[in-house]
């Protein structure tokens, strides 16, 4: 059974991939590590790419479930999942989770449910149950039994109930509005306490599944002495509303019933017959007064709806139920959490405007109105905020970037509703956007005639207002004649052009050199040396 519903999970996402969200259904209590859904087949995305882009799984809350396995794509349990105790009454199970493409700053949304399994058997809270039943009770009488509780749900849940032992009675399931299925004894034969002061039941619950499992309770019956009156509650039904911000200790109403015996018979206690282990935590019933009131304080995050069953017990133990109704409503009482989820360390300054750079997620737990979250950024950065998928927000560039104004930003991003920050640092990287410039665009200098190769004809220096190789200028001659080339030599770091060859003022009395400096991106700059030959007397006059 377990082998149909893991191939069922398979066949579940296909049509919602398209749209940026999967869904996939799996068993409860798989092994860690079981396949949930081949995430990078549904999302058609390369295993080679998804290595070499990273991926990763987030979840909301401090735990956990899933994970993905980077050689395969596939979305597996990070932990055994029990469907009962993160779900509790929810139907369906759903877990949701995102998977972000770090490589890409992208975010999808999975959704997994989670499928019950028969692994719980119906149980009573208590094992032994005494009824008090008056001699007097006419056939026909019915009396409230607790019910079992069965976590799983469906066809594995409650299904039946059974009684055994006497014929003085049977048993009745009501099926209440809500479909729950409610047991009732019901008084078959006449009681006589003469005759029989106790009676001893077998009450059994069984669920559907298959094979069935099954629980039991045993009830004593107690016969009293005539007490024909009941108690009567004044409403079948007590509703109240209150916020999540009352005090402990405060009173959320009082039930009443009357009842009109006697002494003990018309002496009326109020309890809880069945409660849940989380209501009984927050609510206590004062058994005399009726009144119901607060032992801790209320959250409406945790649960905005309570529906307690209510009993008065007279003293011959005769009893009437009613139902409360506790809704609570939201207070804004929750910061907003802020928090960012990828993030780059560095981006160059020619990225294009509209360049993500983070994925932020923001949440807060009211809601309505008091949960919804403003962010902004701080002022004086060229950066804006774009809503990505649901409480997700992205970080992109508002324009262009310039490294040589700016080498960093702090950007803080903060959400509004008296929530918290997050802090970004951005390191802009350089590009060659600048080519380098000469300290003169031309220079003028002499030299003369009879200065030996080797000598330093000048100095020439240029300067790039970029970082890294970008910066880092190299210098050689522009095009010229062959004739000034072999005349002269430039050195390639420091810019200083020597004599080659012998000058003659006789030949040539001067000479422009065009001296290059390129930086480590390919720019180029230009600089004239004009050079002026001086005259020595060198030559004899001639007859």
């Amino acid at each position: 059974r377990r082998r149909a519903l893991l191939l069922c999970c398979v066949l579940v996402a296909a049509w919602e991939a398209a749209c940026g969200q999967l869904r996939y259904s799996v068993p409860e209590e798989l092994p860690k590590g079981s396949f949930v859904g081949d995430v990078a087949k549904d999302l058609a995305l390369e295993l080679p790419a998804l290595r070499a882009r990273g991926a990763r799984v987030v979840s909301q809350g401090r735990t956990q479930y899933f994970s993905v396995h980077a050689n395969s794509g596939h979305l597996v349990t990070a932990e055994r999942i029990d469907r009962e105790r993160i779900c509790e009454n929810v139907e369906p199970c759903v877990l949701r989770c995102e998977v972000i493409l770090e490589g890409e700053m992208k975010v999808y949304t999975i959704t997994v449910e989670i499928v019950d399994i028969n692994d719980s058997a119906p149980s009573f809270k208590k094992l032994e149950l005494e009824e008090k039943i008056s001699e007097m009770t006419a056939p026909g009488t019915r009396f409230p039994l607790p019910k079992a509780h069965d976590p799983d749900v469906g066809s594995n849940s409650l299904q039946s109930y059974a009684l055994s032992g006497d014929e003085h009675f049977s048993l009745s399931v009501q099926a209440g509005a809500d479909g729950e299925k409610r047991p009732e004894l019901v008084l078959a034969k006449a009681l006589d306490r003469e005759e029989a002061a106790f009676h001893e039941l077998l009450l059994r619950a069984s669920d559907g599944g298959d094979p069935a499992r099954t629980g039991t309770a045993r009830i004593r019956v107690v016969v009293l002495d005539a007490n024909d009156n009941a108690p009567a509650f004044s409403q079948a039904v007590y509703t109240v509303r209150v916020p999540e911000d009352v005090p402990v200790g405060f009173t959320l109403l009082s039930v009443t019933a009357t009842d009109p015996d006697d002494g003990t018979n018309g002496d009326v206690q109020y309890s809880f017959p069945e409660i849940s282990d989380k209501a009984s935590n927050i609510f206590h019933l004062e058994s005399k007064s009726g009144a119901i009131k607060l032992l801790r304080n209320l959250d409406f995050e945790d649960g905005d709806f309570y529906e307690l069953g209510v009993q008065a017990r007279d003293g011959g133990g005769i009893s009437d139920t009613a139902k409360v109704s506790i809704s609570v409503t939201d207070v804004n009482d929750n910061a907003p959490e802020i928090s960012v989820r990828s993030a780059l360390s560095e981006i160059s300054e020619d990225a294009a405007p509209g360049t993500v750079v983070a994925l932020v997620h923001v949440q807060d737990r009211d809601s309505g109105g008091n949960g919804e979250v403003r962010c902004s950024l701080g002022e004086g950065v060229p950066f804006r905020l774009e809503r990505a998928l649901d409480d997700y927000y992205s970080v992109v560039t508002a324009r262009e970037l310039d490294r040589e104004q700016a080498s960093e930003y702090n950007v803080t991003v903060r959400a509004a509703d008296g929530g918290g920050t997050a802090q970004l640092l951005i390191n802009v990287t350089d590009a060659n956007d600048n080519a380098p410039v000469f300290a003169q665009e031309r220079y003028r200098v002499s030299l003369r005639e009879d200065a030996p190769p080797g000598s330093v004809v000048l100095y020439v220096s240029a300067s790039d207002g970029d970082e890294g190789t970008n910066a880092r200028i190299t210098y050689g001659f522009g095009e010229m004649p062959a004739k000034v080339l072999q005349k002269f030599a430039v050195n390639a770091e420091n810019g200083t052009v020597t004599l080659q060859e012998e000058l003659d003022f006789e030949d040539t009395r001067g000479y422009t050199v065009l001296v290059e400096a390129r930086d480590g991106g390919g720019l180029v700059a230009h600089c004239k040396v004009e050079l002026e030959v001086l005259d020595v007397n060198d030559n004899a006059p001639e007859v």
